[in-house]
């Protein structure tokens, strides 16, 4: 059986988190299936570099999770910014992690490691030398100078490419910012666990609809161009839901929101961090999801969708591979307020509209139900961890 460990240096509640997190209890109970197929033959670990909510949960499904080396983490955790100065000192501590990391693989006698974010490909590089194992690098973020820096990203990918043995990719636009160059390259959309056990009401009357957006409160998902696009509304909705928390240096971001609301009157609820959004989707007839820069993917699109909402996204990025333009959602320009004012408008305005794209958009979901990632990262995995001369 294949044995896949996958490393993650933090255990937050943020996106590629909480993605590896739906992927690995996808497929452990995939394997666990007293009916398993040969595509379930995936046996799941994980490893963190700090503790938290992410590895809380993965214990409680059943996922053998381990703590690495909390002595170094304080110093493992340092890369920050843009500086490839910073960049090569938290390098050094993630490497001693790494290496406990390799001696911890052994143990688990993995097959894989599977690296969930860049530092932790760091960590895995180490200890796929000491393990001598492949390291499979899980790509969520773009490796773009939109997200890295120019210098950054140019180091980022050749690095990816030098110690990975191949990829996963969270969206064919990810994919296409990698070396991929004799690289196996999978692309698994970053599946969600579809509920049919929402309870929502039809879609609201034009001067009764609430408006939410779901992520971090922070500049590059664009909070304060959805208000001020709210701000532009002839017919302003009743409510508008902020869901999501602050993150390091962003309770400035929210404290120039909040500022913004209070001079305006805009409706807004600030929920803060919440575990479950999706309570706060379903009472909610518009979803909006308007950053300023190019989604990796937008998981917070298809959650939108099984919801039951009418969804709005900003273009470019894996947001134009979940939504059909007019079809199960609008797109709209990233950074064009006026763009997300007139999608917003026609929305509010056009009661058969919502009810359109909500109905669309809910079938269009299936497509990413989590499941389906699973067998197809399964698949993947084990083709990698085969010795080269049994392929």
């Amino acid at each position: 059986m294949t044995r896949a460990l996958f490393v993650l240096h933090t255990a937050e509640s943020s996106g590629a988190e909480l993605a590896a997190l739906r992927l690995a209890v996808a497929m452990h109970d995939m394997s666990a299936a007293p009916a398993s197929s040969a595509a379930g033959t995936v046996e799941v670990a994980a490893a963190f570099a700090a503790d938290g909510d992410v590895a809380d949960r993965m214990r409680a499904k059943g996922i053998r999770t381990h703590l690495l080396a909390t002595e170094h983490n304080s110093g493992a955790m340092t890369i920050a910014g843009r500086s490839i100065r910073r960049l090569v000192v938290g390098a050094l501590g993630l490497a001693r992690v790494g290496w406990e990391l390799g001696a911890l693989a052994r143990e688990e006698r993995a097959s894989v490691l599977v690296a969930e974010t860049t530092k932790a490909l760091i960590m895995s590089a180490i200890a796929s030398r000491r393990a001598g194992i492949p390291v499979v690098w899980h790509v969520h973020d773009r490796v773009t100078a939109e997200y890295f820096g120019a210098p950054l990203a140019v180091v980022v990918r050749l690095f990816g490419w030098l110690v990975s043995s191949a990829y996963i990719a969270n969206s064919e636009g990810t994919a296409n910012t990698l070396a991929r160059w004799r690289r196996p390259t999978a692309v698994a959309y970053p599946g969600v666990t579809l509920r049919d056990d929402l309870e929502r009401s039809p879609q609201r009357p034009a001067d009764d609809v609430v408006v939410a957006m779901v992520g971090r409160l922070t500049r590059w998902k664009g909070q304060d161009l959805l208000l001020r696009a709210v701000r532009d509304q002839p017919i302003e909705p009743r409510r508008v839901l902020l869901v999501g928390g602050t993150f390091f240096e962003e309770p400035e971001y929210r404290h120039e929101l909040e500022q913004y609301v209070a001079s305006t009157g805009i409706p807004v609820e600030f929920t803060g961090h919440v575990d479950d959004p999706e309570k706060y989707m379903s009472e909610a007839d518009i979803l909006v999801h308007c950053s300023v820069m190019a989604e990796p993917f937008g998981q917070v699109v298809v959650e939108g969708m099984n919801a039951g909402c009418a969804v709005i996204a900003s273009r470019p990025g894996g947001t134009t591979e979940i939504v059909e333009d007019g079809v199960n959602g609008l797109l709209v320009d990233s950074g064009d307020r006026s763009q997300l004012a007139d999608a917003l408008a026609r929305l509010i305005a056009d009661v058969d509209l919502r009810t359109t794209l909500s109905t669309n958009g809910r079938r269009r979901a299936e497509r990413f139900d989590v499941r389906r990632s699973a067998v197809e990262v399964t698949e993947f995995l084990a083709w990698i961890a085969t010795p080269k001369v049994a392929r």
